[in-house]
């Protein structure tokens, strides 16, 4: 976690994400009222999107510090939290809806994904909401290499970029898996450009906490 918080600390200032979050997917479920955490929000991007359409009660936490220096500078009235610790800062049952936007990519390791996931059931209040959108394995010559590169020492579909960062693309099964607690709404997938500018198989999924 350290290695992978140093790499999102070093380009807080530089790195634009791109993955497109379906808005009217989550109007439509999600009210404006409601009260909505952004998990790994880097600085913002989603709660800026959220707020321009109404959304009012909105909450953002990431292990970044710099990312989130970077979100406060540009959205000083929307309350963004550091932290670096395996427990979310807040309450059980505290929010309507979970964002997570190409984050779950940069977790590698399957137990810190259980996790990460448990602790998004944990502050969803009951039939809450979560929506994803992330990346799935890809077939290519290119990422097939990548990935063969970490097989045996992480999960495949792991790779590290050229600047540094370990990130993941997920088996379709192992996701449906992860996310068994929740009614699944919606899993789409479609392609992505990512944040380097290169194509990949990717998903957004919506899901009710049961």
């Amino acid at each position: 976690m350290e290695e992978q918080k140093k790499y999102w600390d070093k380009v807080s200032d530089t790195k634009k994400f791109t993955t497109p979050f379906r808005m009217d997917l989550f109007k439509s479920h999600v009210s404006k009222n409601c009260s909505v955490l952004d998990f790994g929000c880097g600085y913002g991007r989603i709660l800026s999107e959220l707020r321009s359409e109404g959304f009012d009660n909105l909450t953002g936490v990431d292990y970044s510090i710099d990312m989130i220096k970077r979100g406060k500078a540009d959205l000083p009235e929307i309350k963004l939290i550091h932290s670096t610790s395996g427990k979310l800062p807040f309450k059980n049952d505290s929010f309507d809806a979970v964002t997570v936007v190409a984050v779950l990519t940069c977790i590698v390791d399957d137990e810190a994904l259980e996790k990460t996931v448990d602790e998004l059931k944990r502050v969803l209040k009951p039939n809450g909401i979560i929506y994803i959108n992330d990346f799935l394995i890809n077939s290519d010559l290119r990422n097939k290499k990548r990935y063969e590169k970490y097989q045996g020492h992480y999960p495949y579909g792991v790779f590290r970029l050229p600047e540094g960062a370990l990130l993941r693309h997920f088996d379709k099964k192992r996701l449906i898996d992860l996310l068994k607690a929740f009614n699944t709404i919606t899993f789409d997938e479609l392609l992505y450009t990512t944040m380097n500018g290169n194509k990949s198989n990717g998903f957004y999924y919506m899901g009710q906490l049961v």
